[in-house]
């Protein structure tokens, strides 16, 4: 079983201090990974997930660590909800001037076997969340004339599908990279840098999951191993940071070559 609560954050790689940052799907796997590696760079963390008991122990833990963090309930499917999740945590923490766009589910399923009823929240949660929340935010700091920087979190499975049961999966990922690239040239003349992260296999909940129908996957892979959640943290500071100033619209694989090219 994997966990995500044992690898060491990073010493202050980037000072993001008086910045706030919204995290979807925060309250496990790598959204609760991402909002403590923003936390201990110093940002303000908007904590969003439905599980309301479990944001709550996230942020007792920042806020333990010296950080500042705040639970913002929020169902994906819900559009209002979307909505109003980006104005709660900006009436408690400030303009939300990073947005990391990373609560989805997979479907496991064979096209032809889905309900209806699941198709709705694959696309509702992995599409329109994203770009729902992006647009929100986006509108919030064009009017407000300030920068922002904007990560949807996609897979490799946006670029590589082999038919094992989860097409949807791999679709709703690959519209994830173009909301990414149509999005940052929208964006580009306000200073609102879009882009993605495109992980492989993690160590993850959702991953564990997987496991448990599949076994151990990782034999297929080149170098035998599910990537570290850890390994995602430079991709991430590097995109929310000075140092990416003309990174834009741009989708970075992080998949330990796990999916060839």
């Amino acid at each position: 079983m994997s966990s995500v609560a044992s690898y060491p954050l990073p010493n202050n790689a980037v000072d993001l201090t008086g910045q706030t940052a919204l995290v979807t799907g925060a309250s496990s796997g790598l959204g609760l990974r991402f909002a403590k590696v923003l936390a201990s760079c110093g940002a303000k963390v908007a904590l969003a997930a439905r599980r309301v008991e479990r944001l709550e122990a996230v942020a007792a833990e920042i806020r333990a660590s010296g950080g500042q963090a705040e639970p913002v309930a929020m169902d994906a499917t819900d559009a209002g909800q979307l909505v109003a999740a980006v104005a709660r945590a900006e009436q408690a923490l400030g303009l939300v001037s990073i947005l990391v766009n990373n609560a989805g589910i997979p479907d496991a399923q064979r096209a032809h076997k889905m309900p209806l009823e699941l198709i709705d929240r694959v696309i509702d949660i992995n599409i329109r969340a994203p770009y729902v929340l992006s647009c929100e935010v986006a509108r919030r700091l064009i009017a407000a004339g300030k920068p922002g920087r904007i990560v949807n979190i996609a897979s490799s499975a946006a670029y590589n599908y082999r038919g094992n049961g989860a097409a949807l999966y791999s679709v709703s990922k690959a519209a994830v990279v173009r909301i990414t690239e149509a999005l940052a040239v929208e964006w580009a003349a306000y200073n609102i840098n879009v882009n993605a992260i495109a992980p492989g296999a993690f160590a993850s909940e959702m991953m564990d999951g997987m496991l448990s129908r599949m076994g151990d996957i990782t034999a297929h892979f080149p170098r035998k191993r599910l990537g570290d959640p850890a390994q995602l943290d430079s991709t991430l500071l590097f995109l929310v940071s000075p140092a990416s100033d003309a990174v834009t619209g741009t989708s970075v694989r992080v998949d330990d070559g796990q999916q060839g090219r």
